[in-house]
């Protein structure tokens, strides 16, 4: 069934049921707008929460921050703040797949619509235009008919007037005659004008207004089915992302379920744990045996407890719920109690290792390529490096004797009745670091000189260990005649497995299929690595 058959006469109708279609498009779009900001605050609001509750960066490093009750507040609000983001996302789907969309084609439906209507009026008005115009040959008709009649009842009345002359009777029959003949073709006229509008009202209902009415008809489905693919889209964009909100939530349960409350009293006791003993019992003074204050006090020296470790006046008992004042903040971690000492001390040992195993590596780096660049000058000026090297060297320096600062205090801190030692660290020639023997005496070889890990030459000094999985492959774009040593040949074309990336120093580790090992330009290659 179809309009142009079944409403044939509902014009008024149509025209009303397909733009009231067009404003429920445009009532869907802002309600789908209106959800999009309500999704785009809501994602503000908790990411501006999340970011309330974050800690700062500064307070990322508080003794707080390594109980598991912290990591996994922290973790709820980093997925809070996913959760911000699947939102987030939900409104742009929103917006991009129905809002832009849906105005964009409700744009061309209006546009198709008016022509449709402009078609049906044209066609309309044509109709009028030849209803008119056979209304007015049919009232000429009428009109000349008449006049007809009139003048031939005058002839006949003129033909029988004895007192009328033969002229008269002739005139008279003359006029009837002519009157009698444009009536006929008035008559001929307003017949075939009747014709005309019949054909063209035939085609009006039969035709283009039904081909109009299914167009619109066809449009109107059209908007229908479209809007019903946005309703499928406002469920169908959520459902997306369900599963990724089902992970952020699973991740907020697995931080709950990650707090461990026995394992944060042990951090709790790592922490703060000062390593004093309880104080002992006071001694009874009698004053009556004439034992002066002085002597008393002397007597007294020996520390008892904490009001001697911690420098408190010994005039004042030691209460474990009074306010302490904030010790200053030593180099040496001299205001820590002995257990905290130690691990401060300890924990910036390893800081100033690692940092001068850097520069170590960093000074080897420089001096392998100052050495390629020296013989082979058309790689680059070795005098470029000096500066780079020369402040190497000076890091070097200031680094070791830290080291040895670090290293003196810690032996202090642990000769302090704890069991607890620290094995002080060495370089060998190479310039790497090395662990003392375990029984933590110092070596007594001296350290060497920081120039000659700079300006060494490559050292075969992978050859005594054992072969390291290949990280990844590299094919030679160029020829390198790895002249220098340490270095390796290649030939363009040539595919190597890469043992070890490059550090930054622009030289890449690779070994061929026969065991040969050395370094080559990584500027030289294109290497993909292992996934």
């Amino acid at each position: 069934m179809d309009w142009g058959t079944e409403l044939w006469d509902q014009y008024d109708i149509i025209e009303k049921h397909t733009q009231a279609g067009l404003e429920l498009v445009e009532k869907y779009v802002k309600f789908v707008k209106e959800r999009t900001e309500i999704e785009q605050n809501y994602a503000k609001h908790l990411r501006n929460l999340s970011k309330k509750y974050n800690l700062k960066r500064s307070s990322k490093d508080e003794p707080e921050c390594r109980l598991s009750s912290y990591q996994s507040f922290l973790d709820i609000l980093n997925e809070m703040n996913d959760y911000a983001g699947q939102r987030e996302l939900i409104a742009e789907d929103l917006m991009m797949n129905i809002c832009i969309d849906l105005t964009k084609y409700l744009q061309e439906l209006k546009q198709e619509r008016k022509a449709y209507l402009m078609e049906a009026k044209k066609a309309q008005q044509s109709l009028e235009m030849t209803y008119k115009q056979l209304d007015s040959s049919k009232k000429r008709f009428e009109r000349e008919w008449r006049e007809s009649e009139r003048t031939t009842q005058y002839a006949e009345k003129t033909d029988q007037d004895i007192n009328a002359t033969k002229a008269d009777v002739e005139k008279a029959k003359q006029q009837a005659h002519m009157r009698a003949h444009v009536a006929e073709d008035c008559k001929n006229d307003y017949a075939a004008q009747l014709q005309k509008y019949n054909k063209e009202q035939n085609q009006f209902y039969f035709q283009d207004m039904p081909l109009i009415f299914n167009k619109l008809q066809d449009l109107d489905e059209r908007r229908v089915r479209k809007l019903a693919q946005g309703y499928i889209l406002f469920s169908d964009t959520e459902k997306h992302v369900i599963p990724i909100i089902g992970k952020c939530l699973e991740g907020i349960t697995k931080a709950g379920t990650n707090v461990n409350e026995k394992n944060d009293s042990l951090v709790l006791i790592e922490q703060n744990k000062s390593g004093f003993e309880r104080p002992g019992d006071l001694e009874f003074e009698d004053f009556s045996q004439g034992i002066n204050r002085a002597s008393s006090d002397s007597s007294l020296g020996t520390p008892k407890g904490p009001m001697d470790l911690l420098g408190k006046n010994r005039s004042k008992n030691f209460w474990l719920f009074s306010k302490r004042n904030k010790p200053t903040v030593t180099e040496d971690f001299g205001h820590l109690p002995p257990e905290q000492r130690r691990k401060r001390l300890q924990h910036k040992l390893e800081e100033i290792c690692k940092e001068l195993q850097k520069e170590v590596d960093q000074s080897e780096a420089l001096g392998k390529m100052k050495d390629v660049y020296e013989k082979n000058p058309q790689m680059g000026d070795p005098d470029s490096l000096l500066s780079q090297i020369s402040q190497t060297s000076q890091n070097i320096e200031r680094l070791r004797g830290e080291l040895n600062k670090y290293e003196t205090w810690l032996a202090e801190a642990g000769g302090r009745g704890d069991t607890l030692r620290y094995k002080p660290h060495m370089f060998n020639n190479n310039g790497s670091l090395d662990v003392h023997s375990p029984d933590g005496a110092h070596s007594d070889e001296s350290p060497p000189d920081p120039s000659q890990a700079i300006y060494a030459e490559f050292d075969d000094d992978f050859e005594d260990e054992e072969l390291a999985a290949p990280i990844g492959k590299c094919t030679a774009m160029y020829n390198f005649p790895g002249a220098s040593e340490g270095t390796i040949s290649m030939q363009e074309g040539e595919v190597l497995a890469v043992v070890e990336e490059d550090k930054g120093d622009g030289w890449t580790r690779v070994r061929r299929n026969n065991g040969d090992e050395g370094y080559i330009p990584t500027s030289y290659v294109t290497i993909t690595l292992n996934k």
